[in-house]
Formats: C-alpha cells, sequence, structure tokens
C-alpha cells in the first residue's frame, strides 16, 4: 500500500507561487493534503493499496494531489484574509457587484494525470454476458 500521506506539505510549499499559500500553517496543509487524497481515491475509485502494484504512490497521482493540495490552501487562505472578496461599482441607475472565484478542482483539468488509474466502480449485482448462439 503506497504510504499516506503521499507528499508532505513541504512539496505543497515548495510548488507553490502563493505566498498566503507559502505562509500557511503546516497543520492546515497536512488537512487540505488529506482533503486531496480523498478526492484522488474517490475520483479513481482506487485506494492504492495494492503492495504489489504500488509499493508508493504513482507520480501523477502525486502531482494531483499536490495541485489539489495547493488549490484548497490557496482557497482557504484568500477566504482566510478577507471574508467577502467582492468588487461593486456603481453607475447612476446602475450598479454590479462581481466575487474573485476562487480555483476550482474542475479547472485543474485532473484527468490526464489520473484517467489511467481509474478503476470501475463494483456494483452489488450479477454481470452476465450474453452472447449469441
Amino acid at each position: 500500500m503506497a504510504a499516506r500521506p503521499w507528499v508532505t506539505p513541504k512539496e505543497v510549499i515548495d510548488y507553490s507561487d502563493n505566498q498566503r499559500v507559502k505562509n500557511r500553517a503546516e497543520e492546515k496543509l497536512t488537512v487540505d493534503i488529506f482533503r486531496a487524497e480523498q478526492y484522488v481515491i474517490k475520483y479513481t475509485n482506487n485506494r492504492f493499496d495494492d503492495d504489489t502494484k504500488y509499493p508508493t504512490a504513482p507520480e501523477p497521482v502525486r502531482m494531483a494531489v499536490i495541485l489539489l493540495a495547493e488549490s484548497y490552501a490557496s482557497s482557504a487562505a484568500e477566504s482566510d484574509k478577507n471574508s467577502g472578496n467582492y468588487k461593486s461599482e456603481t453607475f447612476d441607475d446602475y450598479s454590479y457587484t462581481l466575487a474573485d472565484t476562487a480555483k476550482k478542482q474542475e479547472n485543474l483539468d485532473l484527468g490526464p494525470l489520473l484517467d489511467e488509474f481509474v478503476q470501475s466502480a463494483p456494483r452489488n449485482a450479477v454481470n452476465m454476458k450474453l452472447r449469441r448462439l
């Protein structure tokens, strides 16, 4: 089984260019890493617990965890700093408000890194293959 955590907070800090992530407490980064690992496990339906196949976490999986953990840390650090990331403007009779959007997991494009590790989910049913006689 690939021992967890698959990455360290230092690896996330070294990867990130965001100063808020670099200054984030190591305990909080550990939680971000755990969340990222859970996302990868859920996405792939693969716990990477086969010792013969995965003595360590594969490099693409580790990269995906680093990207996700950095994204989680970045969005959490931004929301900690100022809870309302809103910009508003008013013109005579017209006003609008924009919110800064945080990075989302869908925008990270993790598919190419994780798709080869996806396992089909077991079903609680009998699978039958039929062929014509």
